[in-house]
């Protein structure tokens, strides 16, 4: 667990954490989900930045161990994956999908639904293939489209006419028309990615923060 933070325990609470050890104290590594009371702001207040600048919340924690407060942990015995990459978020959203049983509870229509695959209530599938695993969330809308293996489609997200694959659409998303399949990609809420007729031929393109945009010539 030396690439991540690492908790040492002892009779039943947490007594240090180091950040990414050369050599790990125990095989407990932090999986980013905490609870905490309000003591924690007097800990972030106490703190100071670190190296790269930023306010660690291990080091608030630490904080809050060093003076005197008790720090439980709760330990996972199951599996779970770091999503801190997209390729790490496709591959969390594969291993679940490979484990959900087929349901349809949305209406298909002239459609072919293959494999494990989840129409949740209020969903519409409409002159379309659906290859599963993939899960279509409520309100979902597919029209003339192709939604391969890998793929979740969530709440209220539309695809006419467009190909998607191994992708994560969040909700309210929207795929019109696209001249070729969708592949490995992670669509944020409410996002529009559609065709126009407009001339000359050119890519548009409002983007937030940290994003990224792969383009075939």
């Amino acid at each position: 667990p030396g690439q991540f933070g690492v908790a040492e325990l002892r009779d039943g609470q947490v007594v240090r954490l180091i950040e990414k050890p050369e050599t790990p104290p125990s095989n407990l590594a932090l999986v980013g989900v905490y609870m905490f009371d309000s003591a924690i702001f007097e800990a972030v207040k106490a703190i100071r930045p670190s190296a790269r600048g930023e306010l660690e919340i291990t080091d608030a924690i630490q904080w809050l161990i060093d003076h005197g407060r008790v720090v439980r942990p709760h330990v996972i015995e199951g599996w779970w994956k770091d999503t801190g990459r997209l390729e790490d978020i496709l591959e969390a959203n594969r291993i679940i999908l490979d484990t959900v049983m087929p349901r349809t509870d949305g209406l298909v229509e002239q459609s072919e639904v293959l494999g494990k695959v989840v129409v949740e209530a209020g969903a519409r599938i409409a002159h379309s293939t659906v290859r599963g695993p993939a899960i279509i969330g409520r309100g979902a809308v597919i029209e003339n489209a192709y939604i391969g293996p890998f793929t979740s489609i969530g709440d209220g997200v539309v695809v006419r006419g467009s190909e998607v694959e191994h992708s994560i659409l969040l909700e309210g998303a929207s795929v019109s028309d696209v001249g070729g399949r969708i592949e490995s990609s992670l669509i944020g809420r409410n996002v529009s990615i559609y065709r126009t007729a407009a001339k000359p031929r050119s890519f548009n393109f409002m983007l937030g923060d940290r994003s990224e945009v792969g383009l075939i010539g």
